[in-house]
């Protein structure tokens, strides 16, 4: 009797210091706890995007939507709607290709798509239901350039969706044509200048060496990394970098503190929005906040800098617009209950020539136009079925002649 209750007390024991050592690893992030947690994440993923994955139903690139009764477009006030075309891109639905873009008209009639074939794009890459195009700009000849979250390439496509040129590398999130025959993106966490015509990669900034060590940057930029004695070591994910702009010759006139071709980029873990020199690699000027989780900063002709703060986790999203000589701020539209807006992720925003706002909603599959009052003009929602919407990740306004003659003349 005395042997079995030691071997009871013996394995009490080792079960409340199972339990504790287990409690103890999971605050310190110690084995097992990490693995145990990347197996459980990875288990529900499969759970809930199985299909996605066999390529029945693209799950990854579906998001909820408010309204089963929801009209594919609607305009409330068709008078006040910008004259041109909207380009929306992300997911395509009715058309051969999951990835694309397509233009609207001002009645909000489609006349062009851009149909792309990732497989053609990017071979021997993730299948084309695993990623999703995020970046995409045409340019006046009806070519377009496009970049893919989770994707292995940035591309030129012809106004058929048809490969000009592409090159390879973990690019996202933005492309963004310049004067002089130049395009910037991200790679990773490092910023890459492109040659419009062939692809070919004509210089790099790195954020980490380039600018955080080699300006000794660290409080204001590597925020996000773990106590550690020996060497710096960042957390995973420490900037998601997600934006870049150059400054136009025509823009710098609002902006005299800064240089024609300098860059504004965005940080979104830092909450942090820069003004950079891609000569010298040094800041102009930065702001942490008040933007939370942001995207898409932009430069404005009256000399402030509009950002889309999606305000992660608290609702409603905003739209900031910040005077970088001063620091003052004002939020410019947020999501109410008269015009829902929140997307929690995501989202691109453009202040248009007449003042109104052309703004995508990401995460609800949705983009709309508002006056300057924060009046919506029309809104269309990018239906799947009744109760959810396919994610878009950009929409664009385009001026009535933006295109060449024959641009968008499409022979496939």
């Amino acid at each position: 009797m005395k042997d079995i209750l030691e071997r009871l007390a013996f394995l009490a024991s080792l079960v409340v210091l199972s339990i504790g050592y287990g409690i103890f690893a999971a605050v310190v992030d110690w084995f097992p706890y990490p693995q145990v947690n990347l197996a459980r994440g990875t288990i529900t993923n499969v759970r809930e995007n199985w299909m996605n994955d066999l390529g029945f139903v693209p799950t990854r690139h579906l998001v909820e939507a408010e309204d089963p009764d929801r009209p594919a477009y609607r305009a409330l006030q068709p008078w006040l709607v910008s004259p041109g075309h909207v380009l929306i891109s992300g997911l395509t639905p009715g058309h051969d290709t999951l990835q694309g873009a397509v233009l609207y008209d001002d009645r909000g009639d489609e006349v062009h798509a851009w149909q792309l074939d990732y497989a053609a794009l990017a071979p021997d890459s993730e299948p084309e239901q695993n990623v999703v195009l995020h970046g995409f700009e045409v340019l006046p000849d009806g070519s377009g350039l496009a970049t893919f979250d989770n994707g292995d390439v940035v591309a030129r496509v012809d106004a058929c969706g048809a490969p000009v040129w592409t090159t390879p590398g973990r690019f996202h999130h933005v492309v963004s044509p310049t004067v002089g025959g130049v395009l910037w993106s991200w790679r990773k966490e490092d910023l890459v200048k492109l040659d419009l015509e062939s692809g070919k990669i004509l210089d790099e900034i790195r954020l980490q060496t380039d600018i955080i060590e080699g300006q000794n940057l660290y409080g204001m930029l590597a925020i996000r990394s773990a106590e550690n004695k020996d060497e710096l070591e960042y957390a995973g994910d420490a900037f998601h970098a997600n934006d870049v702009e150059a400054l136009s010759p025509e823009m710098a006139i609002a902006f005299p503190q800064f240089q024609v071709g300098d860059l504004l980029i965005s940080l979104r873990e830092l909450n942090f929005v820069g003004v950079l020199n891609p000569e010298s690699r040094r800041l102009h000027w930065w702001s942490h906040g008040p933007w939370f989780k942001q995207h898409d900063p932009d430069f404005l002709a009256d000399g402030k800098i509009s950002v889309y703060d999606n305000y992660m986790g608290l609702g409603q999203s905003r739209i900031i617009a910040m005077d970088p000589q001063t620091g003052e701020w004002t939020v410019t539209f947020q999501g109410n209950d008269a015009v829902p807006f929140y997307s929690w992720r995501r989202g691109k925003h453009e202040v248009m020539p007449n003042g109104h706002l052309l703004i995508t909603e990401s995460e609800r599959g949705r983009v709309f136009e508002l006056t300057r009052d924060g009046q919506m003009v029309w809104e269309r929602n990018m239906i799947y079925d009744k109760a959810r919407n396919y994610v878009v990740t950009q929409a664009t306004h385009l001026p009535v002649d933006f295109f060449e003659p024959g641009a968008l003349d499409c022979q496939r």
